[in-house]
């Protein structure tokens, strides 16, 4: 059991559901690191969560860096309308309607290695498919981080970029999942074989984040 918002002490929940990280001011060192030992190159990978912010500024959501790339998978909102997804370093840019008020978002990212496909999934809606990085494999010696974007391999903070707000439901598996699996997923369904899964998390907090209970009239907002 973690200890009730201790700072850089290893984190081990049985289950995160009806909990949230509440990054609750700009910084260069509030983050949560992910403890995932991965055993293999990713080639298919789909990366799932919950985020609620009133920024409309670029900042970081979810980062996977590696040796060789800072972006090897990047989940980042350049502006608050706008998603910037990278793979490899490379990236391709979504913009989206932007909401009338603010509330929780559902957010999915998939990519497949054999057609270079990428899928944006918000809210349990699909975007039109891109494409990058065919035939390239994530590397499994990877950083992964939330509330950041990691400019370098653990680190590289910049304020500017800094994710302010609330993060839930944060899941990855090692493949794509299919529409009826995204909409069961949106609607805080379960799958198996994950890299990662919420209700299982191994994680490090890393300055002022703050683990709290869901504020559930608003988790539904997005639903309504």
């Amino acid at each position: 059991m973690c200890p009730a918002n201790r700072e850089d002490v290893f984190c081990l929940l049985p289950d995160l559901q009806n909990k949230v990280f509440v990054f609750p001011e700009a910084s260069n060192t509030a983050a949560v690191v992910l403890d995932v030992p991965l055993q293999q190159p990713l080639t298919k990978v789909t990366v799932c969560l919950r985020y609620y912010s009133l920024l409309s500024r670029a900042c970081g959501i979810f980062s996977y860096a590696t040796k060789s790339s800072d972006n090897d998978l990047l989940i980042y909102k350049s502006k608050s309308n706008q998603y910037a997804l990278h793979i490899g370093g490379s990236v391709v840019t979504y913009t989206v309607p932007e909401k009338e008020k603010p509330s929780w978002e559902h957010i999915c990212m998939s990519w497949d290695s054999s057609n270079g496909l990428v899928g944006l999934w918000l809210d349990g809606q699909p975007l039109p498919r891109m494409g990058m990085r065919k035939g390239y494999a994530i590397s499994n010696v990877a950083s992964i981080i939330l509330g950041q974007d990691q400019d370098s391999f653990g680190g590289g903070f910049d304020v500017n970029q800094s994710f302010v707000g609330e993060i839930a439901d944060v899941n990855m598996w090692p493949r794509v999942l299919t529409s009826d699996e995204m909409k069961l997923v949106w609607n805080d369904g379960s799958l198996s074989d994950h890299l990662i899964s919420w209700r299982s998390l191994n994680y490090t907090p890393k300055g002022y984040v703050v683990v709290e209970d869901l504020l559930r009239q608003s988790f539904w907002a997005s639903k309504m």
